[in-house]
């Protein structure tokens, strides 16, 4: 039996004592953990709680596994949104199959729980939006997908907005770029797959009434349509114009969470074409910039939240002052005077009811709604136990996925997992 792991492999050291000689499926190890909302999977998935961290294992065929691990690490490093592998486990004694080990996305949503919730609203435009941009930057990459469906993506909450995370890679195909064709391919399935998942919803009574799943499928290719446009289109500019056209397409791209690699003009007559070569990079500029002045890792639009917060702040510095503040030095006295204190006060009972960034944007938003109500700015203290108080003791629970109870394994052992994958075979199928 043999462990492949990415170093420094101190975090999953742990896992080394799980009883590998027998099916996943059949462990009673007192580090399994259950997962709220978990999504459906053609494989035993189990997760494990060890040194503070959750793993996902998922066992499947040797090469399969493999080939899912080199895919899974070629997609973190061109900074697309998926899970983190981590290692790979082989040559199982008994002829078991292979386990496949990723880090588990903290404070991940599924689809299901998203429409079982609703407390932001219908998620659905939101969803969408998130499928489609996760999908652009696939295959951006040279990524094609082969198996685009609700089930196979996570999502976080990001200041009212979805990010969505690829957490299956096994049918996906790495090429230097991909043609009409293979795009045209994984948009088909993906708009049968997500069609399917939804009325698959419909029957569970988990939809909205107003939420017609043919319309939602149907949608997808539109909306990816118009961002691949927006993206690799080209543009013909004059030389007096040249200047400010590409500095206000830059700043667009930049704004749609992508950065440029390229900008190329070509001679063309009368004007040139503008032709910029959209590089993916791991979404996207402000969550960097945050990162880069606070240390904070947040998703694109919180990060934009914050970044708005901090600015406002330095403002107040420099009124109060009378002086200016370097935006390094508003942003260190943000963090240790305002968000410190706003999340070092969350209730230990509901920490882990939202990742502490999504807490804090929303308690920006609640302040912002009492202020309204009270005719003048309340203050964020106030807010933020007013927050407490009423608003995060009633995001449900299992919102998010997080460590939950030690469980048994089904009694029912394998026939369960064939249960499952019945189910999922039945959803793909339509």
């Amino acid at each position: 039996m043999r462990f492949v792991f990415l170093p420094p492999a101190d975090s999953t050291a742990g896992l080394l004592s799980l009883p590998w000689q027998e099916p996943i499926g059949e462990w009673t190890d007192d580090r399994l953990v259950e997962i709220r909302q978990r999504g459906l999977s053609r494989h035993v998935v189990r997760f494990v709680a060890e040194g503070g961290e959750l793993f996902a294992l998922k066992e499947l065929d040797e090469r399969l596994a493999r080939r899912e691990y080199r895919l899974l690490r070629r997609l973190r490093e061109v900074g697309i949104p998926s899970v983190e592998v981590l290692g790979v486990v082989v040559d199982r004694p008994g002829d078991l199959d292979a386990v496949l080990v990723t880090r588990f996305l903290d404070h991940s949503i599924s689809y299901r729980a998203l429409f079982a919730s609703q407390r932001a609203g219908p998620p659905a435009d939101r969803l969408l939006d998130a499928m489609v941009e996760l999908l652009v930057r696939l295959h951006l990459a040279g990524f094609m997908w082969g198996d685009c469906s609700l089930s196979n993506t996570l999502f976080l909450l990001d200041a009212g907005a979805l990010a969505a995370y690829l957490v299956d890679a096994e049918t996906a195909e790495m090429h230097p770029t991909l043609t009409d064709g293979q795009r045209r391919y994984d948009l088909e399935l993906a708009s049968e797959r997500v069609g399917g998942e939804l009325f698959d919803l419909q029957a569970a009574r988990l939809l909205p009434d107003e939420v017609d799943p043919i319309e939602v499928a149907e949608e997808i290719p539109r909306r990816y349509g118009a961002l691949w446009w927006e993206l690799t289109r080209e543009d013909t500019v004059t030389k007096s114009e040249q200047r400010y056209r590409i500095a206000e397409r830059l700043r667009r791209l930049n704004e749609l969470g992508f950065d440029v690699d390229e900008v190329e003009l070509v001679d063309a007559g009368e004007g040139s074409k503008l032709r910029l070569r959209t590089r993916v990079a791991e979404p996207g500029h402000h969550r960097r910039l945050l990162f880069k002045r606070t240390g904070l890792d947040a998703q694109e639009n919180q990060a934009r939240r914050l970044l708005n917060d901090i600015a406002g702040y330095r403002g107040y510095l420099e009124r109060t002052g009378r002086q200016q503040v370097p935006e390094v030095v508003a942003a260190n006295k943000w963090l240790a005077e305002i968000y410190d204190p706003v999340v070092g006060a969350i209730p230990a009972d509901l920490r882990n009811r939202l990742d502490e960034v999504e807490i804090f944007h929303e308690i920006l938003e609640h302040r912002w709604f009492l202020s309204e109500q009270a005719g003048r700015d309340i203050g964020t203290t106030a807010a933020r136990d007013d927050y407490f108080a009423r608003v995060l003791p009633s995001v449900p629970a299992d919102l998010t996925a997080a460590v939950g109870t030690p469980r048994p394994p089904d009694p029912r052992g394998a026939a369960a997992d064939e249960d499952i994958d019945a189910e999922v075979e039945a959803d793909l199928t339509g």
